[in-house]
């Protein structure tokens, strides 16, 4: 393994993969506010809990993901200024289908945003803005229609709890159209997450998925010398299915 040292560039309050690599050395500073393709790159460095672990610190694999990010990002924004664009030009009126489009093209937006490098609260509030402009729309177009008003009202309230799902940087990685987040790569994610992210994302598993996550989650520990924290992150996966199947959960 690396030699490693005390690397002031990981911020304590972001814990991905810190058991395992927060102090290795590296020549390349990591992000303080990373991308997710930078996220997973750490992850999965020098985690022996993940089937494809990144085995040595790499100064240019690091430069890399760091570029995605970038590219990324750049992309992003220019996405951003074709939606208020179009937003900004329709017409008084139009095909019902046109705006409910529009509205899943933000719905993927936000998604995107919120797994992007840097602080992106700016273009999220944009993102929000022109979503409620969208929807002042359609519920103009639902006035007098009780059975349409409340699918709409129940709508906001999942679109707001999907909003807070994606406030973490697991969510984000997880809910993601691309989710770099391998299907064999979940359980060895979900353990080296802190106690908080965890607690958000375990919302998106049904009891049958969590029953899975925890059996390999077992396993990947018992084949594994895993840190402590992944042993603390079980516990807490098990006692969250066991009060969902309880049904004491919200």
């Amino acid at each position: 393994m690396e030699e490693v040292q005390s690397d002031p560039s990981f911020p304590v309050s972001y814990p991905i993969g810190l058991a395992y690599h927060s102090r290795i050395a590296m020549k390349v500073p990591f992000s303080q506010r990373p991308g997710r393709h930078e996220r997973h790159f750490r992850r999965k460095l020098c985690n022996p809990l993940f089937p494809r672990p990144i085995d040595r610190a790499d100064d240019d694999a690091l430069l890399e993901v760091q570029r995605r990010d970038h590219e990324e990002l750049v992309g992003f924004i220019h996405h951003l200024k074709d939606l208020v664009t179009r937003a900004a030009s329709l017409p008084p009126r139009i095909e019902s289908d046109v705006i409910l489009g529009l509205k899943e093209e933000l719905d993927r937006a936000f998604e995107t945003a919120s797994g992007l490098a840097d602080d992106q609260s700016e273009h999220l509030y944009a993102v929000r803005k022109l979503t409620e402009v969208i929807m002042a729309r359609v519920r103009k177009g639902a006035q007098g229609d009780a059975l349409a008003a409340s699918e709409l009202q129940s709508e906001a309230q999942a679109r707001e709890a999907h909003y807070a799902l994606l406030g973490n940087p697991l969510g984000a990685d997880l809910l993601h159209p691309e989710s770099l987040i391998e299907p064999d790569e979940l359980a060895a994610t979900l353990l080296c997450e802190g106690e908080p992210a965890l607690a958000a994302a375990l919302s998106l598993f049904d009891p049958p998925q969590l029953t899975e996550l925890i059996a390999q989650s077992r396993r990947l520990l018992a084949d594994r010398t895993g840190p402590e924290s992944a042993q603390k992150r079980l516990l807490q996966m098990a006692t969250y299915l066991k009060a969902a199947s309880a049904g004491l959960l919200n």
